[in-house]
């Protein structure tokens, strides 16, 4: 496991992929540091608002689906800032009675969302990251709301691919799932940029300053798909985020050139 610590506080100078996305989706709670990220980002791929709202519907239609399959209790881990169609809004939606937590390291995500849930007695929020996997399932606000001995739906979306190797994100993702029960899923999304490799290390420049991590290159379709070893994938696999159950039709060259992949896979039964 790392041992990499947890972050600090985070600062109005010091930008925050929480904040960055909420910046990338039309939202007001980012600060200038953060803005200047994210353009740095956008002067590189133009498309990024538009990929944030591609990666919401995904988040949207795989809840739905968990709730088909007959999954009741959710944790989104780096769940960011709060926004539309939320994880608990849609499980809800389907079941009242579903439970919810999210997690995050980013204190205004984690302080939105705590005045966001404060009347909904299935929904909490948690400190916590994925580098962190016991101490976040360990953590008892967690364990009042979450049955691990039931199938859980874990949603990682949007933050792995900050994460360098030697930081461990893949020995951490596994440790998650082998505390998970039997028929439990892990839904992620990764950026990668096999189709785009002129701005791949250009891309990575970007979030190595904003996040302070000098170490860490950009993972291609192969490398992040480990994330789903010993995991059985759901069809149609880790694809384009637009293309997962989607009915929307994806032109060749728009697939081609696509850099946020998602995919959903399932914790073999015993």
């Amino acid at each position: 496991m790392s041992d990499a610590p947890r972050r600090p506080g985070v600062s109005a100078g010091v930008p925050s992929v929480a904040r960055m996305n909420d910046y990338f989706l039309g939202g007001k709670d980012n600060f200038a540091a953060d803005r200047e990220a994210a353009a740095k980002v956008l002067a590189l791929i133009p498309d990024a608002k538009e990929m944030g709202e591609y990666v919401q519907d995904f988040r949207e239609r795989v809840v739905r689906y968990l709730v088909e399959q007959g999954v009741r209790q959710f944790i989104h881990v780096g769940s960011g800032l709060p926004t539309r169609q939320n994880v608990h809004e849609v499980a809800q939606s389907l079941d009242p009675g579903a439970h919810v937590v999210y997690v995050a390291d980013d204190p205004v995500a984690l302080n939105h969302a705590r005045a966001l849930l404060a009347t909904n007695e299935r929904t909490g929020a948690i400190e916590g990251d994925i580098l962190h996997p016991d101490a976040m399932l360990d953590d008892p606000a967690l364990g009042q709301l979450i049955d691990f001995d039931e199938p859980v739906g874990v949603l990682i979306i949007g933050s792995l691919q900050y994460i360098p190797d030697e930081n461990g994100p893949f020995e951490n993702v596994a440790r998650l799932c082998e505390r998970l029960a039997p028929g439990s899923f892990l839904c992620l999304t990764h950026a990668v940029f096999d189709g785009r490799p002129e701005i791949a290390e250009q891309i990575a420049d970007v979030f190595r300053e904003a996040l302070n991590r000098p170490k860490g290159g950009p993972r291609n379709r192969d490398q992040a798909v480990r994330f789903f070893d010993g995991l059985d994938l759901v069809e149609p696999g880790f694809v384009y985020v637009r293309q997962w159950r989607s009915d929307i039709s994806v032109s060749k060259q728009e697939e081609k050139r696509a850099w946020v992949l998602a995919g959903v896979a399932q914790k073999p039964q015993a």
